[in-house]
């Protein structure tokens, strides 16, 4: 069986996602979706020789280096092997759904999923009152991962300045008021195919507004409680998401959702309970589709 992985070389989630489904079909292609020709109407998609419109199937891991509306644009490529009838996974529309923060967002509000105190406007002024009301606040770009191009920002005399900046790169603004974590952790509860699979801690270690990794923190083992699996599988069953992992707060207010993720890691699940995330979702893969 030829099942093509849809990921960056180098990367390590998606290298070990290749080597996994090679390691049990004897077939290894990482296809990167800069690099592909999609041919109308003959349907041939075509990456370094190979037309993997003929494959058996694909699993998306990931769609660029960085995110970006631009791997919007590549999600429609897959969509359309998907319709002509190539089973991918995660479906790229439910992929779409979620890739944008702001189109995640709503689903999780529209779901009754507890979240921060969240604030959308494009009016520098209204941002700013968010900024007074929430004391403060975190910026987070509508395309993004591992907190990049975030900030955090406290109200007082230098707001303006700050916000200014920050709408001159990002006409829509998305203000989410910050959360004091307990124990200075959050988790990422993961499931493959609607079934829990098993969730880490991210900690701090230092004294960095989040707790991602490249910012200096760790993965640690966590066990749930029923609450935040409850949680969480609510939030991941509003896409339906072939592999994912549901980024939880723990507050003294109780559990927030920050999102869902729309591929989900496996560095995390590897360092936290040295679970082979890859190997298990490939075999999730091949029974999907024999």
């Amino acid at each position: 069986m030829k099942i093509g992985v849809v990921g960056t070389r180098g990367g390590w989630s998606s290298e070990r996602l290749a080597d996994a489904v090679a390691e049990k079909t004897g077939f290894r292609l990482l296809v990167e979706m800069d690099k592909v020709r999609l041919d109308l109407p003959s349907g041939r998609c075509l990456y370094e020789g190979e037309d993997i419109s003929a494959l058996d199937g694909l699993i998306i891991k990931k769609i660029g280096a960085r995110y970006s509306p631009d791997l919007l644009d590549r999600l429609e490529i897959l969509r359309f092997l998907k319709e002509r009838g190539m089973p991918v996974f995660s479906d790229p529309l439910k992929v779409i759904r979620v890739l944008d923060r702001l189109s995640c967002t709503v689903t999780l509000q529209s779901g009754g999923i507890p979240m921060p105190p969240t604030t959308i406007t494009e009016n520098i002024g209204l941002a700013l009152d968010a900024v007074k009301e929430y004391g403060r606040a975190v910026f987070k770009p509508l395309y993004t991962s591992k907190a990049r191009g975030m900030f955090m920002l406290e109200h007082g005399p230098d707001a303006r300045e700050a916000v200014e900046r920050y709408a001159r790169e990002y006409r829509l603004m998305y203000i989410q008021k910050a959360v004091d974590l307990e124990e200075g952790k959050d988790l990422g509860v993961v499931f493959l195919g609607g079934r829990y699979l098993t969730t880490y801690a991210r900690c701090k270690t230092n004294d960095s507004w989040n707790t991602t990794t490249a910012s200096g923190g760790r993965y640690a083992p966590f066990e749930p409680s029923q609450e935040i699996l409850d949680l969480a599988y609510r939030a991941q069953s509003l896409f339906g998401l072939d592999f994912t992992c549901v980024d939880v707060a723990l507050t003294q207010a109780g559990p927030y959702v920050f999102e869902v993720s729309a591929f989900g890691g496996f560095r995390g699940i590897s360092d936290s309970s040295g679970m082979d995330a890859a190997s298990l979702y490939v075999d999730h893969v091949l029974n999907s589709i024999r």
